[in-house]
């Protein structure tokens, strides 16, 4: 009788040949919470940031809503122009700049002197307890915080003035003051980040291999020296990286809290950008001069993080690309 002889490297009438991209889909499927979890916010960004971005156009035109964007007079760069042109684009830009740059230099010490201070206590009840006290600040509405500065700063009831009238100086008006605009804005907004700012820094310095520390410890090395060389190294690229995404917004100072703090006093201080832009297109309705204002305002944006990052690039090995 003859043998039968079944080749095997042909599949069953029953099976299918798996081709790469069934392979694909298949493990895709196995992963499908993960891929659904990362849709959600790939949905939001796509909606909110990049489906908008063709309404730059109008920064191009006379733009009228009834025409819509693409039925609008286009006027090139006429709309810059008129911007550079007016006496306000010097004083709003430098306004801008110098209020940013004053908030990035004087927040920067003190996440990372709390997270340093909180990483050497010992004692968990009193650290978790002081790390709730300071960031809670964070979650106050701008508009609640900036109604307890006019209370707390009020020339007449405001307690710091009647503090100020105890030791004999006089009630100072600094909601008013344009020398002391920029210092209340900063310092009101260091003390309400502060402690929600250095959790990244703990986080860091949660993640130090406890070794280093015994080794140090064995060496003789005091507590500053500890710090010195262990745990500044250790948040130094967690630094880098929060300085950078810094420098990529220093020209968007946040528009609610300027604005609640503006007054007819200290205009010459307090307009910058983003109340400029406010004011030009949705009370003045002149839609396509303040997104031009807008436009420029994020070009130089992503040149400063662009900047930034290449300094950082070539002076260490942290950068966000």
């Amino acid at each position: 009788m003859g043998t039968e002889v079944r080749n095997t490297n042909r599949p069953d009438k029953g099976t299918k040949a798996q081709t790469p991209f069934n392979r694909k889909f298949h493990r895709m499927w196995q992963d499908r919470q993960l891929y659904i979890m990362m849709a959600i916010p790939l949905v939001f960004l796509i909606l909110f940031s990049y489906w908008p971005m063709y309404g730059v156009l109008i920064s191009f035109q006379k733009f009228s809503p009834t025409r819509g964007i693409f039925g609008s007079r286009w006027i090139g760069w006429a709309n810059f122009g008129r911007f550079f042109s007016t006496p306000s684009a010097t004083r709003t830009i430098a306004n801008t700049f110098r209020l940013s740059l004053y908030s990035l230099i004087a927040g920067i010490p003190f996440p990372i002197l709390l997270a340093l201070l909180l990483n050497e206590c010992r004692g968990t009840r009193y650290k978790k307890t002081v790390q709730m006290v300071t960031y809670a600040p964070y979650f106050i509405s701008t508009v609640v915080m900036v109604a307890i500065l006019f209370q707390l700063l009020d020339p007449r009831t405001g307690l710091v003035n009647v503090f100020l009238n105890k030791l004999g100086t006089g009630p100072v008006d600094f909601m008013t003051n344009q020398s002391l605009f920029r210092s209340v804005y900063v310092w009101s907004g260091i003390w309400q980040g502060t402690g929600f700012n250095a959790i990244i820094y703990i986080s860091a310095l949660s993640a130090v291999d406890q070794e280093l520390y015994e080794a140090a410890r064995i060496d003789g090395a005091n507590r500053m020296q500890k710090i010195w060389y262990i745990d500044l190294p250790s948040i130094l690229p967690t630094f880098t990286i929060m300085f950078i995404m810094s420098c990529g917004s220093i020209m968007s100072v946040g528009f609610e809290k300027v604005y609640l703090m503006q007054n007819s006093a200290n205009l010459a201080v307090s307009e910058v950008l983003s109340t400029y832009t406010y004011k030009m297109g949705l009370i003045n309705l002149d839609y396509g001069y303040s997104s031009a204002v807008g436009l420029f305002n994020s070009v130089i944006n992503t040149f400063f993080i662009v900047l930034v990052n290449f300094i950082c690039r070539r002076a260490s090995e942290t950068s966000l690309w």
